[in-house]
């Protein structure tokens, strides 16, 4: 194992390909990322071939394109659920289709879905909730029901469409993501005494988020800059969100 690049209060970060550091890590609670799709022409877009099945986790947080999903080999994974990031902007590159105005968030997982850390998050609401009970749809068969609303307007289950605006603007990587939409995948899937892990740490959102929520991370980045970048991100000292 290298050295790593920064290490400090229970993050670390490999300058390094991130196939060469995950056979050597031992595992971790989730695996959550943003790998280069491989779908322009820039630089940094460079798709990379065999990750998913170095990753030394049964949970994974993949962000990605309908085309990215399609396109990838998740051999050995199973779908568990999905996540739609909306940003307050979007894409306009083809001027004869809808404006894009998402990103997909999809959530893997390998072994048994019961043998998963899992603690769903909850969003505080001030207006009362009516529970009305009407029959259920034929094609969802016979499923108990599951408390998910309060009549006196207490906390509900976080939607799978999560608001946040992008980073434009003040973005340090070309694809950085916003800590609102990391810390809620962490608080699901990531004990508080556990350890996040991101093969592809761009500039450190993720590893910022894990701190934020008092988790160990470890981050592995190709291009030294971002290395850099994440490490100064880091030292800036922790935000409450």
């Amino acid at each position: 194992m290298r050295a790593p690049y920064y290490q400090e209060g229970g993050i670390t970060i490999y300058h390094a390909d991130c196939r060469e550091i995950l056979p050597l890590l031992d595992p971790v609670d989730a695996v959550i990322t943003d790998p280069p799709y491989g779908v322009t022409a820039l630089k940094w877009d460079v798709k990379v071939d065999g990750w998913v099945s170095l990753l030394p986790t049964n949970c994974l947080w993949c962000f990605g394109s309908m085309n990215y999903f399609l396109a990838e080999k998740f051999d050995g994974w199973k779908y568990a659920q999905e996540i739609i990031w909306e940003k307050h902007n979007g894409s306009n590159v083809h001027a004869d289709r809808f404006r894009r105005v998402h990103e997909l968030i999809v959530q893997f997982y390998r072994g048994e879905w019961n043998a998963l850390y899992r603690k769903p998050v909850f969003t505080p609401t001030a207006l009362r909730r009516t529970v009305r009970t009407k029959t259920r749809p034929t094609h969802f068969g016979k499923i108990d029901s599951t408390p998910y609303e309060s009549e006196d307007g207490g906390p509900l289950l976080m939607r799978s469409v999560l608001f946040a605006q992008s980073c434009h603007g003040y973005a340090d990587h070309p694809t950085q993501k916003p800590i609102q939409v990391i810390a809620p995948l962490i608080e699901y899937s990531c004990a508080p005494d556990g350890t996040v892990l991101d093969p592809f740490a761009g500039s450190g959102s993720t590893l910022v988020a894990a701190k934020q929520g008092g988790r160990r991370a470890i981050g592995i980045e190709a291009q030294e800059m971002y290395c850099e970048i994440a490490a100064r991100r880091l030292a800036q000292g922790v935000l409450s969100l």
